[in-house]
């Protein structure tokens, strides 16, 4: 497994530094491919990409009842907040609760045409949204972590790297998290032809509902490649999932690293993590990783909420 680089800059991501206007132009670089465990957005640069866009918003109106515990289903609400007690057991602080899901969904998924291209939410809440990638640590302390403190998550699961064990995540997607594409084998997908792109998200759309029994709604590239080519968008188009989502920040081993200038998490950000263990935790691990991550994101006075709550998908 290839060592990857964990300080200073390497995760760059797909936005550029022109500031936070709700209209960014999101800087994607085709690097070479690293092993399946790197980090999605480990690159360095590159060419620039056509503007990221989002679904229409609408203002956001809490409704509903508290989140409680759901299966992985689209529009599913969050479960519920855990107590001091299971935060302490990983001497951790209790996360203040994230609102009630808006009835009205920022982001509006349509069943046909182009799919759109986001890194956050449009939202007033004070809310963040954790995703993970790739699969590559499976921890079964991690597992005890989620369960313990109820935080939500997004997986980004390649085929390649989960297929010897696609049961890890099982107990995960128990908790009400959703499970999304994040292609076979982790290419770079700029480089690929277009039947081989694809290929890549179509497998791991019938790999991932099969094991998991839910269609993936949303799809990541690696590295955020080609998130805003045509050719990128007809396949995603064809095997199913209704948007590509990229993010704003991404998690390194103790402290994230910002796409913003100011270095501040926004409301309806989406933060990048992947999951890894000592080896390329510089011998932390993943839920010391994940701890330090909800720290920073409580220093800034923030909850997190469950990314697929604040998108509606297509009417069937």
């Amino acid at each position: 497994m290839a060592e990857r680089r964990l300080d200073g800059n390497r995760e760059r991501g797909a936005v550029s530094r022109n500031g936070r206007s709700r209209t960014r132009t999101y800087a994607v670089g085709a690097l070479a491919l690293l092993a399946f465990a790197t980090a999605c957005g480990d690159n360095g640069g590159g060419s620039a990409a056509p503007a990221a866009t989002t679904t229409a918003p609408s203002a956001p109106q809490p409704a509903g009842a508290a989140p409680t515990a759901a299966a992985a289903i689209p529009g599913a609400p969050a479960p519920a907040g855990a107590g001091a007690a299971a935060w302490a057991k990983w001497s951790l602080t209790p996360l203040a609760p994230a609102p009630a899901p808006p009835a009205d969904k920022p982001i509006k998924l349509e069943r046909t045409g182009p799919v759109p291209v986001f890194s956050e939410v449009k939202t007033s809440d004070k809310v963040v949204f954790i995703t993970i990638d790739d699969g590559a640590e499976k921890d079964p302390k991690f597992v005890e972590m989620l369960t313990d403190l109820k935080v939500p998550i997004s997986m980004f699961l390649t085929k390649d790297i989960v297929k010897n064990d696609y049961g890890y995540f099982k107990p995960l997607q128990a908790l009400g998290n959703h499970i999304q594409n994040h292609t076979v084998d982790h290419p770079v997908m700029s480089k690929l032809p277009a039947d081989k792109q694809k290929s890549e998200v179509c497998d791991d759309q019938a790999a991932l509902t099969q094991q998991y029994g839910t269609a993936p709604l949303l799809f990541r590239p690696p590295f955020g490649d080609g998130a805003n080519t045509p050719t990128l968008n007809t396949s995603v188009q064809q095997c199913g999932p209704r948007a590509i989502v990229l993010w704003r920040e991404s998690m390194q081993i103790h402290d994230m690293q910002y796409q913003a200038a100011d270095k501040k998490l926004k409301p309806g950000d989406i933060i990048l993590a992947h999951f890894r263990g000592p080896k390329e935790l510089k011998g932390a691990t993943m839920t010391q990783m994940f701890g330090d991550l909800l720290a920073r994101i409580q220093e800034q006075g923030f909850s997190v909420a469950r990314l697929e709550d604040y998108i509606q998908a297509p009417a069937s």
